[in-house]
C-alpha cells in the first residue's frame, strides 16, 4: 500500500448476488403478490420473449427481457400505478435467507478486535444484481449496504425541447433507465474496484494502478448462487478474490449445481445458503474475513518497515571500545 496512492485501501467488500443467495425467491415475488399476477406465469412468458421477437428479427437480451415485460403489465393495466416508490414499499417484504441480517453486523464486528484498532479497516457490503434497485432499496438489509448495482425504471420521461432544470414529475414506471444483465455485473465488480462509486469523478475506463485502487480484487469476497455468475467468480478469482457459491440446504439440484462450480475450480468455497452464527457458511466468511483484514495489517507493517530508514543508534560500551 502506497502513501501517496488514491485510496488507503483499508476496506475489505462484501459483494452479494440476491435472488437465491440472499433470498430463497426471486426478489420481484411480493410485487406479483401486491398485484395478484400468477408468478409463474409471468416467468414462462420472459422465457417465451426472445422466440416470439425473433419472428420479427429482434434479437432481446434473455437475462433483462423482464423487464419490458414488467413495463408491458403496467401499460395494460395489470399493475396500474406502478412507481418506484411503490417498488421500494414491497422491498419491505422480502424474504431472505436465515441468519440475514444479523451476518452484516456480525462480520462487521471483526474488525473490532484490538489486533486491526490501528488499521482504520473498514468493511463494505454491496448487492450486485439483475434485479430492481428500488426493491432492494426497500428491504431490510439497505441500511447496511453501500452500494447496490441493479436495474432501474423512469417515470416521467424528459420530453423533446422540455424544461431539463426540474425534477421529473412522479408517475408510473415507463422506460428502463438501467440494466444488469450477468456479464455486465462484472462492471460493476471494476466500478467498487476502482472506487467509481465513492469518486464519481473517476470513471471505469481510466487507468488506475492496482495498487492505487480502492479496493483491490484480493479484498473482495464474491457471494453468488449458480452458473449464471460464472463472468463475476472468474474476474474475482483471476484478480485474486474470494468467491463462495450457495445452495438451498434442501435442493439436491443446487447442491450438485455448486458442487460441479467447485470441481471446476470457479469457486473456491459453497455452503448452504444458511448463514445463521455457527453455520457452515457464516464460519467460512467470518474467517476469510479475519484473513484479509490480518494480511491486510501484515502489509502495512512490512511496508512501514520498507519505508522507515533506521537512525544510527549509540553502541554498548565493551572492554575492547572502553
Amino acid at each position: 500500500m502506497s502513501n501517496k496512492g488514491l485510496f488507503l485501501q483499508n476496506v475489505i467488500a462484501v459483494i452479494w448476488d440476491f435472488d437465491k443467495t440472499l433470498s430463497p425467491h426471486y426478489m420481484q415475488k411480493p410485487l406479483f403478490e401486491a398485484y395478484h399476477v400468477d408468478e409463474d406465469a409471468f416467468w414462462a412468458e420472459v422465457r417465451a420473449l426472445p422466440a416470439y421477437y425473433r419472428r420479427a428479427g429482434i434479437h432481446v437480451q434473455p437475462d433483462t427481457c423482464y423487464l419490458g415485460h414488467l413495463l408491458s403489465y403496467v401499460r395494460h393495466g395489470r399493475m396500474p400505478d406502478l412507481t418506484n416508490a411503490r417498488l421500494r414499499e414491497l422491498g419491505a417484504d422480502i424474504e431472505f435467507f436465515p441468519g440475514i441480517p444479523e451476518l452484516f453486523d456480525r462480520l462487521s464486528t471483526i474488525l473490532h478486535k484490538p489486533q486491526f484498532q490501528d488499521g482504520d479497516l473498514r468493511l463494505e457490503h454491496y448487492v450486485v444484481s439483475t434485479g430492481l434497485v428500488e426493491i432492494v432499496r426497500g428491504s431490510v438489509i439497505a441500511s447496511r449496504l453501500d452500494g447496490i448495482w441493479a436495474s432501474e425504471f423512469i417515470e416521467t420521461p424528459a420530453a423533446p425541447e422540455g424544461d431539463l432544470g426540474a425534477a421529473p414529475s412522479p408517475g408510473p414506471i415507463c422506460q428502463i433507465a438501467g440494466f444488469l444483465d450477468h456479464t455486465t455485473k462484472t462492471r460493476a465488480l471494476f466500478e467498487i474496484n476502482k472506487g467509481v462509486n465513492k469518486h464519481p469523478q473517476i470513471s471505469v475506463n481510466d487507468s488506475i494502478s492496482e495498487e492505487q485502487r480502492r479496493v483491490p480484487f484480493k479484498n473482495m469476497i464474491y457471494i453468488a448462487d449458480g452458473p449464471s455468475d460464472i463472468p463475476s467468480f472468474s474476474v474475482v478469482r483471476k484478480h485474486g478474490g474470494l468467491t463462495c457459491a450457495v445452495y438451498a440446504p434442501e435442493s439436491k439440484a443446487q447442491f450438485a449445481q455448486v458442487t460441479a462450480l467447485l470441481e471446476t475450480g470457479r469457486v473456491d468455497m459453497i455452503g448452504p445458503a444458511d448463514y445463521r452464527e455457527g453455520s457452515q457458511t457464516d464460519m467460512w466468511l467470518q474467517l476469510q474475513v479475519f484473513r484479509i483484514a490480518q494480511r491486510m495489517m501484515d502489509e502495512r507493517k512490512r511496508t512501514t518497515e520498507r519505508s522507515v530508514g533506521r537512525g544510527p543508534s549509540h553502541l554498548e560500551s565493551s572492554p575492547l571500545t572502553s
